[in-house]
């Protein structure tokens, strides 16, 4: 594996894949969505389901738990099992989860899921999510009742104050946004698993309607009905399964300081960085490889400012360089470095970012098909917007 430290033993490997249709209306119940994913990484796995003895996921009161999913599995019994109270910046965090449980003997075999009916159903974001926020504190001590005063009841409002400030701070203008939106879309074209096929424009991009300035509609993640799986095992036993295995080289689950209140930043000194500020140069490490050594990226793209943050605390881009790279080609299939090869949140479907994950899997696998980045050995997936809560984890070929 090119630049990486192979003495830097990996946590634990991916062995299965597996996802439902992306839909804006299942008709179905996120229970169905749920099995039907797990079954498919399963089956992709060449795996037993009696053999699994692990399940991890996370959800906002709009999933189903692990203990529901194991008894419709029919599984015989769980030695390990997490269920976290979290969005979507816990996506790499649930696979670290995993991954620490097979790396310390705790389980054998773990299936992560996510699934939710994100566009038919409880909206995250939407009217009843955002009272639920009031009332009930879910994501923080009584802030709420501040920023609802003042009108700001839901993330696209919460992102877009922090966009603004980056813009004033560093240049970042509408045009930059639009170069963003449009590098996925051109990704997502060949994408079969993508809601959004249509080429984007700079024209389509300005005649999209406002959300809350500068987002516009192609600003923001698409809400979506879904499922989607994998399998986490050790190095050894996934050599065994039915597919070539994806190693989890390492990961974390982290902060930044203040980590405190529903915009997840808002109490820190300069909102304009984010978590990766202060754990990449650790991850790169521990993986034993440096940045250019990455063939891909897929950068968890609630809205096209996460995007624009996270390359930023990563080290990928210079601060207020976005523009420029997306401008130039360099974050499509074939360019310089590819980011978010699946179309990303905002245009293949929002599974909270673990369908990041899924395509980081079929990147390295070789199984992408026309969006196949050449030779791809490693590729970093992220999860958390643009805040101080994130999680993130290197994936490479085995």
């Amino acid at each position: 594996m090119k630049g990486a430290d192979m003495a830097n033993k990996p946590l634990a490997a991916i062995a299965g894949i597996g996802w439902t249709d992306y839909t804006r209306n299942s008709g179905r119940s996120v229970e169905s969505l749920a099995l039907e994913a797990c079954h498919n990484a399963l089956a992709d796995a060449g795996l037993p389901v009696e053999k699994v003895d692990g399940l991890a996921s996370f959800n906002l009161g709009d999933s189903v738990v692990t203990s529901v999913v194991a008894t419709d599995l029919g599984l015989p019994k769980l030695n390990h099992y997490a269920d976290f109270s979290a969005g979507g910046f816990m996506a790499c965090g649930v696979m670290v989860e995993a991954a620490m449980a097979v790396s310390a003997g705790l389980a054998d075999y773990v299936l992560v899921y996510r699934a939710l009916n994100g566009a038919s159903g409880q909206r995250y974001g939407g009217f009843e999510f955002s009272r639920m926020l009031a009332e009930h504190g879910v994501h923080t001590d009584a802030e709420q009742q501040f920023l609802d005063t003042a009108g700001i009841t839901m993330p696209a409002q919460e992102f877009a104050l922090l966009c603004r400030l980056h813009m004033q701070k560093y240049g970042t203008t509408t045009d930059d946004l639009a170069a963003v939106a449009m590098s996925g879309r051109a990704n997502a074209i060949d994408n079969p698993r993508a809601q959004m096929r249509k080429p984007m424009s700079l024209e389509d991009y300005q005649n999209s309607r406002w959300v809350a300035e500068p987002f516009r509609v192609f600003d923001c993640c698409l809400q979506t009905d879904g499922a989607c799986a994998l399998l986490v095992t050790s190095v050894e036993r996934a050599q065994d399964l039915k597919k070539a295995p994806v190693d989890i080289l390492t990961g974390f689950t982290a902060t930044g300081p203040r980590n405190r209140g529903s915009m997840w930043g808002n109490f820190n000194i300069d909102p304009t960085t984010t978590y990766a500020e202060f754990h990449a140069d650790r991850l790169f490490s521990r993986a034993g490889i440096g940045r250019d050594d990455l063939d891909f990226a897929q950068i968890y793209d609630c809205f096209t400012y996460s995007i624009i943050g996270q390359m930023e605390g990563f080290g990928l881009i210079d601060r207020g360089g976005a523009g420029d790279f997306f401008r130039s080609g360099a974050g499509r299939i074939n360019g310089r470095l590819p980011i978010n090869t699946h179309g990303g949140l905002l245009s293949e479907g929002y599974i909270h970012g673990l369908n990041s994950v899924v395509e980081a899997v079929s990147q390295l696998r070789g199984e992408a098909g026309p969006r196949q980045v050449k030779d791809a050995e490693l590729g970093l997936v992220t999860a958390g917007g643009a805040t101080q809560t994130g999680s993130a984890v290197i994936l490479g070929r085995h």
